[in-house]
């Protein structure tokens, strides 16, 4: 269930959902030697035509394969399309660079993913662009599973054998209505009918994922997305609990465990942002004065319990109820808070229990910018060290040994635009939490974050070719202040109304210092003579950054920006140092990126 203890697994009861290190090692393996033989016209092509425009090319192609994978996530198609359509891309790669072993290699290995895809497809599945959703009957109930992973249940409130925790808020009230109700984490609807039961008025139902939200609307035995009384809404409850002016006699955290992850460069699940004290404070915000915070889950953890406790006592300053349900595998509990629990300090009513806290030491609380629920005090756990050890080392044998046969001399290595990819990469890691948090946790907003990221490289090539600058002493300066700028001004203090200045002051504060980074790499890259050797060190650097932002485990997410300014500062000494040896050649600029670039 935990790796020494100190991280929190919630799926290791399903082998589905748990490949092992070697499997891992090997799909990171498998996949970078079809990324290599995909890239290997980049080199040529990068030295063919000025850098800037070359490189404005590969960021147009970056920005539209974003948007191909927006559309394709949002109509649900299944892995076997996306792999079709990467299999023409790369007929039409082979047909311009022409035909090579490592080309038809990748076209067959493509063209064997397809196949499987569609072989081993099971049937009643459908792909939601977080999931893979499979549906079962699990004897009269319909589960479904999300990526091989058991994860709901439409259960039908007159089922006397469904999950206790679902009614367990109604028993400690047997004689309150709860007239208002939010659910965070609907899902396929069983805690929605059940408020609905228990006789509530309007219950906002918000879930994340449309497509599981659909299946309980047609699929659920009672149908509680028919009723009028019911309000539909696909966003991240967090994003919900900011927009909302509501108050709610009861709000209900529905076992909102993602199981998935928002980005792998950010370390962040779906529900991350919904689990820290500010969001338990914001959901005290929004509680009527005699109104309850309810939250359950398959803990599993004592020290997982006791850290949630702790959160909850401190956002409420009040008491905390506890239910543990154990079963055959896992302990399930349910925890509850907010000015209804208070009046328990005299115990559950009769016929009713609560249980006592877990005897484990109250781990730290998770926040904004720490928002690792599931971790139970900030370091690095062990075996991440092991899987990026093996990355990184797997990295290092294959770029060897490309240098080795294509005969290229490790001293047209470029520190410098090393340094650039690294900070880059961190930079680019933190916008991401940022925007998370401030507009949802959800993949429209990650892609469209992406998408932004590379529209401001655009915009950095145009300046960078339209104005040149000899030596770029105010870009780096622009840089740090607007670094520092996002220092002192954390995403939390972001959280303003009406919404388009919060999207403004977010919108220049988060990008600002990417657009000048951007500016610093495009006019370096701009001069360079080896742009192959300057883009491929670059992305070695990003790599590394890549590594380095697994340091937010520890120090949470802010403190990267001090990283991120003291390589910038690095970056700026090295160009100025070492400008020759990188390469950079001030006396003759290489021509300017044409007007159709």
């Amino acid at each position: 269930i935990a790796t020494e203890g100190e991280v929190f697994f919630g799926l290791s009861e399903s082998q589905g959902g748990d490949p092992g290190f070697l499997v891992l090692s090997l799909i990171v393996m498998l996949t970078s030697i079809v990324m290599a033989a995909l890239a290997l016209p980049l080199g040529r092509l990068l030295t063919s035509m000025p850098p800037l425009r070359a490189y404005a090319i590969d960021i147009g192609g970056s920005m539209t394969g974003i948007a191909g994978f927006s559309i394709l996530s949002a109509l649900g198609t299944p892995p076997a399309l996306w792999f079709a359509v990467a299999a023409g891309i790369l007929g039409l790669l082979t047909l311009g660079a022409g035909v090579s072993r490592w080309s038809i290699a990748s076209g067959v290995m493509l063209a064997g993913v397809v196949g499987l895809s569609i072989a081993q497809q099971p049937p009643a599945t459908t792909w939601s662009p977080y999931y893979r959703i499979s549906e079962h009957q699990t004897g009269p109930v319909t589960s479904l599973n999300v990526n091989g992973i058991p994860h709901q249940a439409l259960w039908p409130i007159e089922a006397p054998y469904k999950e206790d925790f679902y009614e367990q808020v109604y028993r400690w009230f047997p004689d309150r209505t709860f007239e208002r109700v939010l659910i965070v984490g609907a899902g396929s609807g069983t805690d929605v009918a059940v408020a609905l039961d228990q006789g509530a008025t309007h219950v906002d139902a918000v879930e994340i994922d449309p497509y599981l939200q659909e299946i309980g609307r047609r699929q659920h035995p009672n149908r509680p997305y028919d009723d009028p009384r019911v309000t539909r809404t696909v966003d991240d409850g967090r994003a919900f609990l900011r927009r909302s002016t509501d108050e709610y006699d009861l709000v209900v955290f529905a076992l909102p465990d993602s199981l998935t992850l928002v980005s792998t460069s950010a370390n962040l699940r779906l529900e991350s942002f919904l689990f820290t004290a500010e969001a338990f404070a914001s959901v005290r915000d929004h509680l009527s004065d005699d109104g309850a915070f309810v939250l359950y889950n398959y803990y599993r953890e004592p020290w997982l319990v006791a850290k949630i406790d702790r959160m909850l006592r401190e956002a409420f300053g009040g008491d905390v109820v506890l239910r543990i349900y154990p079963t055959a595998d896992a302990s399930a509990a349910t925890l509850a808070a907010g000015p209804a629990i208070d009046a328990l300090a005299d115990g559950p009513p009769p016929g009713d229990t609560a249980d006592a806290l877990p005897a484990a030491a109250a781990p730290r609380v998770a926040t904004d910018d720490w928002p690792f629920l599931y971790l139970r005090d900030p370091g690095l756990p062990s075996h991440y060290v092991v899987a990026l050890a093996l990355i990184l080392g797997w990295g290092v044998l294959m770029i060897g040994r490309a240098a080795q046969r294509s005969g290229t001399p490790i001293r047209r290595f470029s520190p410098h635009f090393f340094v650039l990819g690294v900070a880059f990469l961190l930079l680019e890691t933190r916008s991401i939490v940022t925007f998370s948090l401030l507009f949802g946790s959800t993949w429209l907003v990650n892609a469209l974050v992406f998408f932004a990221v590379l529209a401001s490289v655009l915009l950095a090539i145009l300046v960078a070719a339209r104005f040149p600058m000899r030596r770029p002493h105010l870009l780096y300066a622009a840089l740090l202040v607007s670094i520092g700028v996002a220092y002192v001004l954390p995403p939390s203090s972001l959280l303003l109304d009406p919404v388009w200045l919060r999207y403004l002051l977010a919108g220049v504060l988060a990008f600002a210092p990417v657009f000048f980074a951007n500016l610093v790499f495009s006019y370096s890259f701009r001069d360079t003579r080896t742009a192959d050797m300057a883009f491929a060190s670059n992305l070695l650097g990003a790599m590394v950054g890549g590594a380095i932002e697994y340091v937010a485990l520890i120090t949470g997410y802010q403190a990267l920006l001090v990283i991120v300014a003291v390589l910038y500062v690095s970056a700026y000494m090295l160009a100025n140092r070492v400008r020759v040896l990188a390469d950079i050649d001030l006396e003759h600029p290489a021509a300017e990126l044409p007007a159709a670039a």
